[in-house]
């Protein structure tokens, strides 16, 4: 396979719902199914920082470091036997207006424009992503570092989905493959989580604005790799 981008993800928050699978029923790919954590079905908001992004290894002027805030889910595919455990994201909003026409263009992804920020702070920082009256900001301090998170555990399921599914319409399907090595998690100590849910993903989501996460999770983060996607089905 072709690797398509390269870059850093720095700075993972990740604050993980759980919710009913049903909800997530129509949004399924063809030829994938949710993918349950002791029974649990999952959605995550995920913020977090590019860095050093190149396309076909090469770096593009203004676009190698921006933001990106995304909800997603997780699911597998069976692909001839080999069960592959993914992600399908509902909605991904980046400050720059070539990196979702791009996204959108080679991989059919549900790619947004909002104007976004990040700020450090002592002991933790903050991500604000806001567009027309909708102003979202996800903010957290940081706790002790947890070290790779144990097999089977809630910390690995969560960030140990190494393939990527896309609906492009007419039960067409695209798979697409995200490298990069384990990461170490850290506690977050408090965090302030002020998204409009429905207002940003949709009124089947705007529950979640008065939802405690289930968990709270931060990644440093390390390089990854994104390779050319394939259509699987349709």
């Amino acid at each position: 396979m072709k690797k398509f981008l390269t870059a850093y993800w720095r700075d993972l928050v990740m604050a993980n719902y759980e919710l009913d699978p049903d909800l997530l029923a129509d949004l399924l790919p063809a030829g994938t199914k949710i993918d349950l954590h002791e029974g649990r079905c999952f959605a995550s908001l995920v913020a977090f920082k590019f860095e050093n992004t190149k396309v076909l290894g090469i770096p593009v002027p203004f676009h190698t470091d921006f933001e990106e805030v995304n909800l997603r889910f997780y699911v597998t595919h069976d692909a001839g036997g080999e069960i592959r455990r993914g992600v399908v994201f509902v909605k991904e909003i980046v400050p720059r207006s070539a990196i979702t026409f791009v996204a959108r263009t080679i991989y059919g992804e549900p790619y947004e424009t909002w104007k976004m920020s990040h700020a450090d702070r002592e002991g933790g920082l903050e991500y604000s992503f806001e567009r027309g009256g909708t102003k979202n900001r996800v903010g957290v301090n940081l706790g002790e570092n947890r070290g790779v998170p144990d097999e089977g555990s809630h910390g690995e399921f969560i960030i140990e989905h190494y393939w990527g599914y896309t609906a492009r319409g007419n039960e067409r399907t695209d798979e697409y493959k995200v490298e990069h090595p384990k990461w170490e998690l850290f506690d977050i100590e408090s965090s302030e989580i002020e998204v409009d849910f429905g207002a940003t993903y949709g009124n089947r989501f705007s529950f979640l604005s008065d939802t405690e996460p289930y968990s709270l999770l931060m990644a440093k983060g390390s390089e990854i790799s994104v390779y050319k996607g394939k259509k699987i089905r349709g």
